[in-house]
């Protein structure tokens, strides 16, 4: 496909991704098939197709998106070719082009001497000097913004340049730029919690903590087993993540951009966990690539896309198992799920964060909660749209997806939760036997003084007796006030007295005090309609004059 000026510039003029990205990723995954078919093959087939690809991508003005740009001093706008932007999938590219000049060098010499001598041309001045050069580039932590948190950009963009670098770079630039991408791992690992929790959520796991297994298996492999960072306890922690927040089939907690329905990366999985000897991994690993319609269907990149092939027949010796672990609490991210009983997903399921307001790809939704039964979305968080110019931007929060009112969350005297650091979670506690998990925590910080909440403490049981979820909300408020508890779900749902109906499966029984205001809202969003479908309801618990100190309680039961 091609990709003139004035398709990089429609980013620019309407705010909109997806028109110059779909012919951008197009170009790529194409290259990538004829790669990995060449090498399969070995007949000639494709060079030609992977000549005129590789060619063509080489003579792109620019690597890095139209949305990612405006770190060049001109700004948004068209890329100016003096100053290359290493920005995702910039290095991406640079990993794509890398590996076919080791892998197809002497058979793309056949068709000219040319391409190879052109590839590295191109990734030396895109990729890797500019990687050697600067140190300004936020998303490595190293230089003006050395105390910046980092988040997945930061592995992502660094498996792919140390990629290049292994591959094309000659000594001793080579072992130079090998230790710059340690330091900056390392300021990745500094940002993490000692628990392992990702914040982005597990559909950005698969680029962060999967890109950092990336890095540190490439260094691995590149020493002989002698730069080996598997033993540390953070790295493996980052690893667990992913099962943590499995729930079941394909659907995963999505606090924050992360989607519920997550193309989890099972060779990756495997691959990590096998690393850190951990079987729950392995077996994750092994379930979700068994749920694939196609196989490699998760590889997503040339990378994952050769070493899912030479691992393929250790991944199928590991039995399939999803481990659906019953109790889960991260004290240092806040992050709490439960289920009622180990390695099934019958009866609720109930998870619930904490946090703060200024995570990465952050949601307005300290005290946030999601419930599944029998393995299926109940109470959602709807994830996020459609990236588009205004979801990175100042005006973030007009966002409907972002707001507080719009996730399981209170708003309180018609005020919504605030966006900074200092909205944020205290008291966070958790605890879990036989009979019940349960999960409390204070979120009067979460919103602004005009919301007149002295204190507001929020838990979340899961009654394993019963099979049931109950929410207990009790405050201490300035003045009688305004209270609207928000319920999102994708159920039919229908209102009565002290009770709403969730279709056919579950209710929520609450006091008599609260009236059920209902609102839907379509959707055609290309993210939230294939997990969603095109409606997802509000059901808003409003209590007027809301007595200054007491409490609401809440009951999630079946029909």
């Amino acid at each position: 496909p091609d990709l003139p000026a004035t398709l990089y510039l429609d980013y620019m003029r309407t705010g909109t991704r997806a028109r110059f990205e779909a012919p951008y990723r197009e170009r790529r995954f194409r290259l990538m098939a004829l790669a990995t078919a060449e090498c399969i093959e070995g007949k000639g087939r494709f060079l030609d197709s992977i000549a005129d690809g590789a060619w063509s991508i080489c003579e792109e003005s620019t690597w890095c998106l139209p949305a990612h740009i405006h770190p060049q001093k001109a700004g948004k706008n068209l890329p100016d070719i003096g100053e290359p932007i290493i920005d995702l999938f910039a290095a991406d590219t640079g990993s794509l082009l890398a590996w076919i000049f080791y892998l197809l060098k002497p058979s793309l010499d056949k068709v000219s001497p040319l391409i190879a001598s052109r590839i590295l041309r191109e990734v030396n001045a895109r990729i890797l000097a500019p990687y050697a050069e600067r140190d300004d580039f936020w998303w490595m932590g190293i230089g003006p913004d050395a105390g910046r948190p980092m988040n997945n950009w930061n592995p992502w963009i660094n498996s792919n340049c140390l990629t290049c670098i292994l591959l094309l770079a000659r000594e001793p630039e080579r072992s130079r730029l090998v230790f710059k991408v340690i330091r900056s791992l390392d300021r990745f690992l500094d940002s993490y919690p000692d628990d392992g929790g990702c914040d982005e959520g597990p559909g950005y796991w698969n680029h962060a903590g999967g890109s950092l297994f990336e890095s540190l298996e490439l260094l691995h492999s590149a020493s002989g087993g002698r730069i080996d960072f598997f033993e540390l306890p953070l790295v493996q922690e980052i690893g667990r993540y992913i099962y943590r927040a499995h729930i079941h089939g394909d659907w995963f907690t999505n606090f924050a951009d992360a989607s519920a329905r997550t193309s989890a990366k099972g060779d990756l999985i495997h691959r990590y966990g096998t690393r850190i000897k951990d079987a729950s991994m392995q077996a994750l690993g092994a379930y979700m690539v068994s749920n694939e319609k196609k196989p490699l269907a998760s590889a997503d990149s040339i990378d994952r896309r050769i070493s899912a092939i030479f691992h393929w027949e250790e991944l199928h010796r590991t039995p399939p198992k999803a481990p659906l672990v019953r109790d889960v609490f991260l004290p240092q991210s806040h992050f709490f799920a439960a289920r009622r009983r180990a390695g099934s997903p019958d009866g609720f399921y109930a998870a619930a964060q904490g946090g703060h307001n200024l995570e990465s790809h952050n949601h307005n939704d300290v005290g946030n909660f999601i419930v599944f039964l029998d393995g299926c979305p109940l109470l959602i968080d709807i994830g996020v749209e459609t990236y588009t110019d205004m979801t990175f931007s100042a005006r973030r929060y007009e966002i409907w997806t972002m707001q507080s009112a719009w996730h399981n969350c209170p708003t309180i005297n018609g005020v919504m939760q605030g966006a900074g650091r200092r909205f944020e979670a205290t008291a966070v506690r958790a605890s879990a036997t036989d009979a019940k998990a349960e999960f409390s925590l204070n979120i009067e910080r979460a919103y602004p003084p005009e919301a007149g909440v002295k204190t507001w403490r929020r838990t979340l049981t899961l009654d394993r007796s019963s099979d049931s979820v109950q929410l207990t909300d009790a405050w201490a408020l300035s003045k009688p006030s305004l209270l609207e508890f928000s319920f999102i779900t994708t159920e039919p749902v229908a209102a009565a007295p002290g009770a709403v109906s969730l279709g056919k499966r579950a209710k929520i029984t609450h006091g008599p005090a609260l009236e059920a205001v209902i609102e839907t809202r379509t959707t055609d969003d290309a993210r939230l309609k294939p997990v969603w479908g095109g409606r997802i309801h509000r059901v808003r618990l409003t209590w007027r004059n809301a007595p200054p100190e007491g409490q609401a309680n809440f009951r999630i039961e079946r029909l």
